[in-house]
């Protein structure tokens, strides 16, 4: 078994700065895991204190039924991925692959023929005389991943291997990943600041800022439901809109329009309580003629994305920078000035009160995280 369990895994360093806040997390076997969030919240200090590239100040680790906080990293059974990949410029890819059974002092021939089955693997048995100048971005992730495969650890630690990538490289990579991923059934952690890398890859996602997890869930559970409006705001290719907004009974008052509070919200709100009403661009639809229950604003940006345009409408109000965007599909664009409605889809808002959700008895279940060889990707 290699589940990852930390308990209260705190990281504070000689400055002062606490980059991990007593962290608890649990990580099963198996599992492509995801550590998202923007930079310095402290994602990267967890994924090496994981490998034990940092020492925690506080706190525990556990790969499996060992309690390694204290061990080295030779001692933990995981392997890493760098950014940069970190190839040794004057070895071959063959040697490349090969240095970590040296480490452990497998025999030559040994290693030779395990780093040539692993390059066989990968795609790489063409190029295992080369070294890594002679290679392009995406041979030189699958070197690092091979070199990583090649003394079967317990874990593998991947800190945004992609990020150097060109964009349609990137997508490549991201497939060839997951698949690899699945076909090997290695607990996975994954360091990205990119949400679409985290919701294309990931069974299960940290969502965190400030050193501190601020959600844990599935893909679907933190796009559709996230816990608290900094997540709200950070994932997805669009941020969430989030509009001020007033209870009234069953309904809310909207940039002057009254719309129903979302079914899991009724009677849990005050009368004349302000929150935060929630809903994504995708989940509200456009009409340039009036329509009820629909909120009204001057259409101000209209971004062509390809197959969809994203429109940005401002809303009338005391705050005249309160805008929502909504997703236009393609050939149905306004034009800047046009004044425009939009009309949030029944059972896809969300209400959120001192920036945390507003939940109740009616909540959806969320899928089950996909796990080990054969799991669907």
């Amino acid at each position: 078994m290699s589940a990852i369990t930390l308990r209260e895994l705190t990281k504070v360093y000689p400055n002062g700065v606490r980059a991990l806040d007593a962290l608890d997390l649990e990580i099963a076997d198996g599992e492509f895991f995801a550590l998202l969030g923007p930079s310095g919240c402290g994602k990267t200090t967890l994924l090496r204190t994981i490998a034990g590239l940092e020492l925690a100040s506080g706190g525990s680790v556990r790969i499996g039924d060992r309690a390694v906080t204290n061990l080295p990293p030779g001692q933990r059974d995981v392997a890493m991925v760098f950014q940069d990949y970190a190839l040794f410029p004057h070895m071959t890819v063959r040697d490349n692959i090969a240095y970590p059974l040296r480490i452990k002092k497998v025999g030559r021939a040994a290693r030779q023929d395990k780093a040539a089955s692993t390059a066989d693997e990968l795609g790489l048995s063409a190029l295992l005389d080369r070294r890594p100048g002679q290679l392009s971005g995406g041979q030189q992730q699958r070197v690092a991943l091979a070199r990583a495969m090649a003394c079967h650890p317990q874990v593998f630690l991947l800190d945004e291997p992609l990020s150097n990538l060109d964009a349609r490289l990137r997508l490549e990579a991201r497939t060839f990943l997951k698949r690899l991923q699945r076909e090997l059934g290695v607990t996975t952690v994954f360091v990205t600041h990119d949400q679409a890398e985290a919701l294309a890859l990931a069974d299960r996602i940290a969502v965190m800022e400030g050193g501190r997890i601020r959600q844990v869930g599935t893909p679907t559970e933190v796009f559709r439901r996230p816990a608290n409006t900094f997540v709200a705001g950070f994932i997805g290719s669009t941020p969430m809109n989030l509009v001020p907004a007033r209870a009234h009974g069953d309904e809310l008052a909207v940039a002057g329009v009254r719309l129903p509070v979302p079914e899991e919200a009724r009677g849990r709100l005050a009368d004349a309580e302000d929150v935060v009403y929630g809903v994504r661009p995708e989940y509200l639809d456009y009409s340039p003629e009036p329509a009820p229950g629909a909120l009204t604003g001057r259409v101000v940006v209209v971004e062509n994305l390809g197959s969809f345009s994203l429109v940005s409408l401002d809303l009338p109000g005391d705050d005249d920078t309160t805008s929502v965007q909504v997703v236009v599909p393609e050939g149905r664009e306004p034009q800047p000035g046009d004044t425009g409605w939009v009309v949030p889809r029944p059972g896809r808002s969300l209400i959120y009160r001192d920036g945390e959700l507003v939940t109740g008895a009616a909540a959806p279940p969320v899928p089950a995280p996909r796990t080990g060889v054969g799991a669907d990707a």
